[in-house]
């Protein structure tokens, strides 16, 4: 298969079974909320090292939050249900429940839930105050600024994270322009986040290394610099390759969102896409991108 002239591998991603809550958080204006959104996203690029993978979804209107102001949706992905408690009740209490004028909000609909204001509460220190509101349990923290609102529990649901693309460029200029423009396209897409930095990583893993104790190591076979001293997979002409990471709250968010960065990133400049796996063996879903683009 070809799109623009650049071809498209008969490979699949693989992809892993992880658990995904959406928060909304909303504050003065929309730079606070950003920044807020920002800050409790940061350092959650891989579960590998950061405990969780996070990401800033969409960026929502007055009329689109539960308290009428500025907001920004934020995905949390980790690889139990039992993790997910410490992740949020850490990020929310130290970069949301922080930041001024901030407020936070479940952002998911779902059937298991997990407390977070319901335990960030006793921050008021006994002056704090509850609310139900056509069923949903809000808290008031009074803070130097004024309070801190934030609801008791947040959704979480079984989701899919480590969807992926490669993009395999003549050179470093066009790899990062087409991931540029691949990334610019899905963040069109629902309930999905690309954790790395910019949406970007250009340092992608594979599951093994000649050290003791690494569970992880640089992908040799895409590494272009020591392609005479590996078994090297790529093709001549490539001298860069980019990964798109995607996590998403379903099987099928994802799919769409490797449909549209494809897509973007068949430009000049680009010889191929590809995807990383292993075989199969380790995650629960594939994304075989032909049938993707089909």
């Amino acid at each position: 298969m070809e799109i623009n002239g650049v071809t498209i591998e008969d490979t699949f991603a693989e992809a892993f079974k992880m658990w995904g809550s959406r928060l909304i958080i909303t504050a003065a204006t929309e730079q606070w909320a950003m920044t807020t959104a920002q800050a409790a996203t940061g350092f959650g690029t891989s579960i590998i090292g950061c405990g969780c993978e996070a990401g800033i979804g969409r960026v929502l209107g007055v009329d689109q939050t539960p308290d009428g102001r500025p907001g920004v949706e934020v995905l949390f992905f980790t690889t139990s249900k039992k993790s997910i408690a410490p992740v949020l009740l850490v990020r929310v209490g130290q970069c949301i429940m922080t930041a001024p004028t901030s407020a936070c909000f479940n952002g998911l609909a779902a059937e298991k839930t997990v407390a977070v204001g319901g335990k960030l509460r006793y921050f008021g220190d006994g002056f704090q105050s509850s609310k139900l509101i056509d069923g949903r349990r809000f808290w008031r923290v009074p803070v130097m600024d004024g309070e801190f609102v934030i609801e008791e529990e947040f959704g979480m649901q079984k989701s899919v994270g480590g969807g992926n693309f490669l993009i395999l460029a003549e050179s470093q200029t066009a790899a990062l322009e087409a991931s540029e423009q691949a990334v610019a396209a899905m963040r069109q897409v629902p309930d999905i986040i690309m954790p790395f930095p910019g949406g970007i990583v250009r340092s992608g893993s594979k599951t093994s290394s000649i050290y003791k104790g690494m569970t992880a190591s640089t992908n040799t076979a895409y590494c272009p610099t020591i392609r005479q001293q590996v078994e090297s997979v790529l093709p001549e002409g490539v001298n860069s390759v980019m990964e798109i990471v995607i996590d998403g709250l379903t099987e099928g968010a994802i799919a769409e969102a490797m449909r549209y960065g494809i897509a973007a990133a068949c430009q000049p400049g680009v010889v191929r896409i590809s995807a990383g796996n292993y075989g199969g063996t380790l995650g629960q879903f594939q994304f075989h991108l032909k049938q993707i683009m089909a």
